[in-house]
């Protein structure tokens, strides 16, 4: 695949990776919670900058696609979009809550299933659940957490934010653009096009 430039901006920090082909070789996540249009530009420049690339060295993108929030996300997939026709490189979209899942399912250690919770609005998350491996087997839906009270692992912001309903918050709590680059480059989740995934309330 070559050079791969991966970001998020789903959650309510940007992160941005660079992949080489044969593994990340930088990564930086934005200090600040959103303002995601002005801090996506320099954490892309800044990796490259590390890594000793330019953009016309980059041969890929890959970019989260929520759920998240519309102003935070829609900057990341705006992105993705104009650098790809401007490189002429191939864009990848990757569910967000799947680069959280096999992040955890790492730390588990494949011991059991467990959920993935991304905070929303309204005191919501958006939830879905995943096998050992870290394989998206439902969802995702946005909820209430009353109404899925849990003893499984949760990872993700919303296990953080409700742990009256979450009580085995694991980590991490937010998607890493390292972890996402990786996604992609071994094939390890769905990849779309770039465009958000909007998802509908739990039963409904």
């Amino acid at each position: 695949m070559g050079v791969l430039l991966a970001f998020d901006t789903a959650s309510p920090y940007v992160t941005v990776a660079l992949h080489d082909g044969e593994a990340v070789v930088a990564e930086a996540r934005a200090a600040q919670r959103w303002q995601h249009a002005e801090q996506l530009e320099p954490l892309i420049d800044g990796v490259l900058r590390e890594a000793g690339l330019l953009r016309f060295d980059v041969t890929a993108l890959a970019v989260g696609t929520g759920p998240g929030t519309s102003v935070g996300l829609q900057a990341g997939l705006d992105t993705a979009r104009t650098l790809a026709a401007t490189l002429e490189i191939p864009a990848y979209g990757v569910c967000s809550l799947d680069v959280i899942a096999l992040e955890a399912a790492q730390g588990l250690g494949y011991a059991s299933g467990f959920l993935v919770a991304a905070g929303a609005r309204n005191e919501e998350v958006y939830l879905a659940a995943y096998d050992e491996q870290g394989t998206r087997v439902s969802g995702p839906v946005l909820t209430r957490p009353a109404s899925v009270v849990t003893d499984l692992p949760v990872a993700g912001e919303g296990a953080v934010l409700h742990p009256e309903a979450f009580g085995r918050a694991v980590g991490p709590s937010l998607p890493s653009a390292g972890w996402l680059a990786l996604a992609v480059v071994h094939e390890r989740t769905e990849l779309t096009d770039p465009e958000p995934l909007y998802v509908g309330t739990a039963g409904g």
